[in-house]
C-alpha cells in the first residue's frame, strides 16, 4: 500500500455542542474571535446565541457578515482587513458553505498577505493560519472538515478551489439542532451537496480503504435519511444527516473530487447559481460518463441506491443511476440543466473553464471540454 496522509480537525457532534464555542476558542488562545456568518443565520436566533456563549466566557469579538451565496474575493479582502484592524486571533465561522469558506478566505489573507487569488490552486499557502472553529449549519457542505476553500473571482467570473492542509479547521462543532430551523430547500441543497461528495470521493484516482469505507457509509446515510429528514424533522434523521455528509467530507478532503464540481465551480462562478442545486443536474450524467473507467465501484454505489445488486456490475450500476435520478425528482428538485441555466450560449465557455478546475485532476475518466459539454447537452 502506497504511503496515505488524512487530514481531520478535532469533531465534536451532537445535541447541544454549540455551547462549547467560546471553550474551544479559549482553548486555541483566543483573547478576541472574528466571527463570519450571514442574515439568514442573524434571522433565526443563532448569531446571537453564540454571542451569548462567548460573552459568557468573557471573550471579546468582531463579528463580519458581509458573505453571500459563492463567496466573493472582495468579501474576503475586507473581511481580512478588519481581522487585521481589529485584532482578532482565532476566526470563528457559523453558517453552510459560503460563511465557512469565506472565514477561510479571510485567515488565508490575514496571516499571508497578498490577494485571496494568489492561493488559487493547491498547496500556495507558506505561512500557518490563525487557529479556526467552525460551526456548520447544513449537513452537506463539508467546508467544516476539507482541505478546500471556494472563493469567486468576480473579474473572472470563475470559483476558483485553494487546496491545503492547512485549511483544515482546528475545531469543527456539529451540532444538529442548527438544521432545525433551515428550511426543507436548503436540507436538500446540502444534502445532494453531500451526497455528491460522497460519489465523487468514491471513484476519485486517489481513493484508498479509508476514504472509501467512509463514502460508502454516507451514501447509504443520505439515501436512507435526507426524506426522512424532510418529512419528519426527528432529531435522529438530522443527527444521521448531520454524521453522513461528516463522513462525506472526510473522504472528499481527502481522496478529492471529480468533474461534477469542476463543472459545479464553473456554472456557479460564471452564472452565481446556487451550488447544492447544480448537483441532481449533473450528477447523474457525469456517473454515466465515467462509468467505464470505474464499473464495479459504479455497481457498489448502485446496489446501495437500489438496496440490492443485479446480473453484473453494468445493469446493477446502470439501474442505480437511473433509481438516483428518481431520488432527486421525488425530493421535488429539478433534473434538467434547462431549468437553472437560462442563457445555453455559455455552456461552451463554462466547458472550458471547468477543465482548468483541480478536481478533474482526480476524476476516474479524463474528460475535453466538448465531453463535458456533451454531457452538458445530455442533461438539458
Amino acid at each position: 500500500m502506497d504511503v496515505r496522509k488524512f487530514s481531520v480537525p478535532e469533531i465534536i457532534l451532537g445535541q447541544g455542542s454549540l455551547k462549547y464555542a467560546a471553550l474551544c476558542a479559549k482553548r486555541l488562545g483566543a483573547q478576541k474571535v472574528f466571527l463570519v456568518s450571514d442574515s439568514g443565520l442573524e434571522r433565526a436566533g443563532w448569531v446571537e446565541r453564540i454571542f451569548g456563549i462567548l460573552e459568557a466566557e468573557k471573550l471579546a469579538w468582531h463579528y463580519f457578515n458581509d458573505v453571500v451565496a459563492n463567496p466573493r474575493d472582495h468579501q474576503v479582502m475586507e473581511g481580512a482587513a478588519r481581522y487585521t484592524r481589529e485584532r482578532c486571533d482565532v476566526v470563528m465561522a457559523l453558517g453552510g458553505g459560503s460563511p465557512m469558506d469565506a472565514a477561510k478566505g479571510i485567515a488565508i489573507v490575514a496571516s499571508n498577505g497578498g490577494c485571496i487569488g494568489d492561493y488559487e490552486g493547491a498547496n500556495k499557502i507558506q505561512r500557518p493560519l490563525p487557529p479556526m472553529v467552525f460551526m456548520p449549519s447544513t449537513a452537506g457542505s463539508g467546508a467544516d472538515i476539507s482541505q478546500f476553500a471556494i472563493i469567486t473571482d468576480t473579474r473572472r467570473q470563475v470559483k476558483m478551489s485553494i487546496i491545503s492542509r492547512t485549511l483544515v479547521p482546528n475545531i469543527s462543532i456539529i451540532d444538529p439542532d442548527v438544521l432545525t430551523t433551515k428550511p426543507n430547500d436548503l436540507i436538500t441543497a446540502a444534502a445532494i451537496d453531500g451526497l455528491a461528495h460522497a460519489i465523487e470521493a468514491y471513484v476519485s484516482k486517489i481513493a484508498y480503504s479509508l476514504t472509501e469505507m467512509q463514502s460508502l457509509k454516507a451514501i447509504d446515510l443520505i439515501i436512507a435519511y435526507l426524506p426522512k429528514a424532510l418529512e419528519r424533522r426527528s432529531m435522529e434523521a438530522l443527527e444521521n444527516l448531520s454524521t453522513a455528509c461528516t463522513f462525506a467530507a472526510m473522504a472528499f478532503s481527502n481522496a478529492s473530487l471529480g468533474l461534477d464540481h469542476a463543472l459545479a465551480h464553473s456554472l456557479g462562478g460564471k452564472l452565481d447559481l446556487a451550488h447544492g442545486l447544480i448537483h441532481p443536474v449533473l450528477l447523474p450524467g457525469v456517473m454515466r460518463f465515467n462509468l467505464p473507467a470505474c464499473r464495479s465501484k459504479m455497481a457498489a454505489i448502485g446496489e446501495i441506491v437500489l438496496g440490492r445488486r443485479l446480473e453484473d456490475d453494468e445493469q446493477t450500476a446502470q439501474a442505480g443511476i437511473e433509481k438516483l435520478t428518481f431520488f432527486f425528482n421525488n425530493l421535488n428538485i429539478s433534473t434538467a440543466l434547462r431549468d437553472i441555466v437560462v442563457d445555453a450560449d455559455a455552456l461552451p465557455q463554462v466547458c472550458k473553464m471547468a477543465t482548468q478546475d483541480a478536481c478533474l485532476i482526480t476524476n476516474p475518466r479524463e474528460a475535453t471540454w466538448e465531453d463535458i459539454l456533451h454531457i452538458c447537452e445530455a442533461s438539458w
